[in-house]
């Protein structure tokens, strides 16, 4: 029987801004388990965009103080526990949770479609709309916490989980495979990497953005799919890239949100847009058996204690390293 402590560890994002908004308690409340929810104790969480993106209120359309700056475009109740990317041990189930989950090591899928035992209207991610797992314990729903027997560690498993799924979601958007040249941008960071692997996996042929040498060859060549994570002012290049009937996937914006779009070049190559951000059924539990199998790999950059979040999201900034940073919680 393992005893679950009344408190915990747990870094709260109190407000939106800088790192100064992160603050790290000791006495926090060990969250408890409603219907069809499991308590997890924390191993590791990685560490993403959408930690970011929520702590500055970039989803805000507006004023990044509006009531629209979350994930899914509402409010963000503070103070919230961030950290999407969670790999942990079941240690109690609530009722009408699947009890076979109890003592599993396992995965969280980020995007929810259920809470507390009720479907959600629309979509919530881990670590915007509710806490996520930079914390000693997280509560997940059974529905989306995935059992996986693995040799690998806490932290190279918790570089899998937002980054992964969703590459794996824009690839099986676009319909990817063996017969496909593919073209993806922000390759060195966890989605771009990530759909590197997997894109392999599927058969496709991978050309990634490093540079104009490598720019020009793909000009040349042309693609028959994009998988953009950047946007920004030289976007318009990728449908010139494009190929007529292909298929462009975007799961990101890091070089910006606002780009410049000739709609003679969508609809007289005939192009198909993809918007990814709720995961496609079936897609968690693909990439659950890519990991069991070996078939895919963890691109771990860095890996920091639960105390240095702060500098761990400095880091992340920077975008100086290829994979993922994951907080190990037994550091």
């Amino acid at each position: 029987m393992v005893t679950i402590p009344e408190h915990m560890r747990a870094y709260q994002l109190i407000g939106h801004g800088g790192p100064e908004m992160l603050r790290l308690v000791t006495d926090g409340p060990t969250p408890k388990t409603r219907v069809g929810e499991v308590l997890i104790h924390v191993g590791a969480a990685g560490l993403n965009n959408t930690d970011i993106n929520t702590r500055v209120g970039w989803y805000s359309k507006g004023d990044a103080q509006a009531e629209d700056a979350s994930w899914g475009g509402g409010t963000v109740q503070f103070p919230r526990i961030q950290g999407a990317d969670i790999c942990g041990i079941v240690v109690e189930v609530g009722e009408g949770a699947d009890t076979a989950l109890l003592g599993k090591r396992a995965l969280v899928e980020p995007c929810l479609r259920e809470v507390a035992g009720q479907s959600l209207e629309l979509p919530w991610y881990i670590g915007s709309e509710c806490d996520g797992g930079f914390a000693d314990y997280v509560i997940g729903a059974a529905r989306h916490t995935y059992p996986i027997d693995s040799a690998l560690s806490n932290a190279e498993l918790a570089s899998f989980p937002c980054s992964y799924s969703t590459a794996e979601n824009m690839l099986t958007r676009a319909q990817v495979d063996d017969s496909d040249t593919l073209l993806i941008t922000g390759a060195s960071g966890g989605v771009g990497s990530a759909a590197i692997q997997l894109a392999k996996a599927r058969g496709a042929r991978v050309l990634a953005v490093a540079g104009e040498s490598k720019h020009q060859s793909v000009l040349d060549a042309g693609v028959d799919v994009v998988i953009d994570l950047v946007g920004g002012p030289d976007w318009p290049e990728l449908l010139n890239v494009l190929r007529p009937l292909g298929r462009y996937a975007v799961s990101g914006a890091i070089a910006g949100p606002i780009v410049d779009l000739d709609l003679r070049t969508l609809y007289l190559k005939d192009q198909r847009f993809l918007g990814c951000t709720v995961l496609d059924e079936g897609v968690f539990t693909r990439l659950v058996n890519l990991i069991e199998l070996g078939a895919i790999q963890p691109l771990l950059a860095r890996s920091f204690p639960c105390e240095a979040l702060p500098d761990a999201q400095e880091c992340f900034l920077t975008k100086q390293f290829t994979g993922k940073l994951v907080v190990d919680m037994s550091m």
